[in-house]
């Protein structure tokens, strides 16, 4: 029972202790200034015409995000069927290679026609094959290294020695990077 009493007794203390703060901090606190109806409402305009001009920005930021996504959608819309056009060219390359080893005149013009004309229509829409060769310095952003091979020479050390596979752009955008040897 003791122990009860003493329990009261202590939250009889936290109460007191609780009431004298909250006499303190309203004793200290300086009065409440209330706006009048017109200062309310100037406020409240004043709140609104920030949330429509932040609104406003907000949508004009989305409408140049927006066209911007678009513009680089027709830039490359026809990305997967120049992906699968790029076997072909290579196809031509193989074909003009054999063909011209047969010595046949007629025949390596009808195909060099053929090829330029697919070429051209390709580049038409875009499509430009990227320039490497031997020689060329290393970049691993533009070129896919196949292999190292001992440099054949100094100053081959670091730098493209052979090109397996052309690479091709579309507009800006890489869509097949040149396979490359490179030298070690």
């Amino acid at each position: 029972m003791a122990t009860k009493n003493k329990k009261e007794e202590k939250d009889i203390q936290v109460e007191e202790q609780v009431q004298e703060t909250v006499e303190e901090t309203t004793e200290t606190n300086e009065p409440i200034e209330t706006l009048s109806k017109e200062e309310q409402l100037e406020e409240d305009l004043a709140k609104e015409k920030d949330k429509f001009l932040r609104l406003f920005a907000e949508f004009e930021n989305f409408k140049k995000r927006t066209s911007k996504e678009r513009i680089e959608l027709f830039k490359t819309a026809g990305q997967d069927i120049m992906v699968a056009m790029l076997p072909v060219l290579d196809d031509f390359d193989r074909a003009l290679n054999e063909i011209s080893k047969s010595g046949e005149g007629e025949l390596v013009k009808g195909v060099e026609l053929i090829s330029n004309k697919f070429r051209e229509t390709l580049k038409a829409k875009g499509l430009t094959e990227m320039e490497v060769k031997a020689g060329d310095a290393f970049d691993a952003d533009h070129h896919e290294a196949i292999t190292q091979i001992p440099a054949p020479s100094d100053d081959l050390k670091g730098k493209i020695v052979d090109v397996i596979e052309k690479g091709y752009q579309l507009g800006d955008k890489i869509i097949r990077f040149p396979k490359v040897v490179t030298g070690q």
